[in-house]
């Protein structure tokens, strides 16, 4: 593949490009002994998250319009909450919900960015809203050049209108945008619309015991440790 036809990089976000695990954890961690509550917030968190693909089912299958992942977000924590027997009052609910918007980068993100917006565009192509995108790209300093995925398509990947509209704002046929991420669903998805693959390995989004994406499963365009490393190859 010329290096020259592929003029844009959209990343996956949750996972490739931010730590949300621990990220999240910390700050239940922090809340819980603010509160005196029992729980760990590595567990928490998990639990949080195993209720992220449900809550976008119903978008994806039609069954029901398209909202923000904040407000599934919302509503998951809600559940999680009732589940470990614990409350917050709306203003602390709210501010925890946000923790999506203060996810902390894996070390090598920012710099491979930074590479890599010198030579290429570079957006998110994440499930995450708009406002999301945006207040974390200034938390964590992810210099994005445009904010693509699940709100502008107004549905969830890997629904092919989701990547399919980021190609078109950005003005590109998907055989000129290179996906990136480190879960190979996501790049199937993407390569069965045309286009390009880069595969970042992250073998502790899940901890210790990671049981999926811990290598790639297909002969993807690029397969990286690192987004530093990614530069390397595309010779940013």
């Amino acid at each position: 593949m010329a290096d020259q036809e592929v003029k844009a990089l959209v990343f996956d976000v949750f996972g490739t490009v931010v730590d949300w695990r621990t990220s999240v954890a910390a700050e239940v961690d922090a809340l819980a002994a603010k509160k005196g509550w029992t729980l760990d917030g590595v567990e928490f968190a998990m639990r949080w998250r195993s209720l992220y693909a449900p809550s976008m089912r119903p978008v994806r299958r039609g069954e029901a319009p398209y909202r923000r992942l904040d407000d599934l977000h919302r509503e998951s924590l809600r559940t999680v909450l009732q589940e470990y027997e614990v409350s917050l009052g709306d203003d602390e609910l709210e501010h925890l919900n946000k923790v999506w918007h203060r996810l902390h980068p894996w070390p090598d993100s920012v710099p491979g960015l930074t590479r890599l917006k010198k030579k290429f565009i570079i957006a998110t192509m994440s499930n995450g809203n708009v406002s999301l995108m945006v207040n974390m790209a200034k938390f964590a300093g992810l210099p994005w050049d445009t904010i693509l995925g699940s709100e502008p398509a107004r549905n969830y990947k890997p629904e092919p209108v989701v990547y399919l509209t980021g190609a078109d704002w950005l003005g590109l046929d998907p055989s000129q945008v290179l996906m990136t991420a480190a879960h190979n669903s996501d790049l199937q998805a993407a390569r069965d619309l045309g286009f390009k693959t880069a595969f970042i390995l992250r073998p502790t989004e899940y901890g210790p015991n990671q049981h999926k994406d811990n290598e790639a499963e297909s002969d993807w365009d690029y397969i990286t440790n690192s987004m530093e490393e990614l530069a390397d190859k595309l010779g940013a």
